[in-house]
């Protein structure tokens, strides 16, 4: 199968791994492990309903784990597995070329809004 094939479980997997939060949710766990609420201070934007299903979905996969810490009161803490870890690399130089280029792809999508609004009003 060529690299650019995949089955549906890879196409599973790749809709889970570049769905809306899990790359943002990751990069925070490269950092460092981190419990629920510093999760959701960092990403301030997702909802607790919303970085739990991210978090369930992540421990699913393999690329993050879910550690119970003996404190007073027990807590949680999330942390980058060593299988995510794996994926540090390519996430890191995918957020970079995001960032790079940010500039870029807004002037693009202007240009594209503006030509389609022309077109939309002959």
């Amino acid at each position: 199968m060529a690299r650019t094939e995949l089955d549906d479980t890879g196409r599973q997997l790749l809709d889970q791994l570049f769905d809306k939060w899990s790359l943002l949710v990751l990069a925070a766990l490269c950092d460092r492990p981190r419990r629920f609420n510093e999760l959701r201070q960092h990403l301030p934007v997702i909802t607790p309903k919303s970085l739990t299903a991210c978090l369930r979905r992540l421990e699913r996969n393999g690329v993050v784990e879910r550690v119970i810490l003996s404190t007073e009161p027990v807590a949680v803490e999330y942390r980058i597995s060593p299988l995510g870890r794996t994926l540090e690399a390519p996430l890191q130089a995918l957020l970079g070329w995001v960032h790079d280029h940010l500039d870029t792809i807004d002037a693009s999508r202007s240009h594209y809004d503006r030509r389609r609004a022309d077109d939309c009003a002959r």
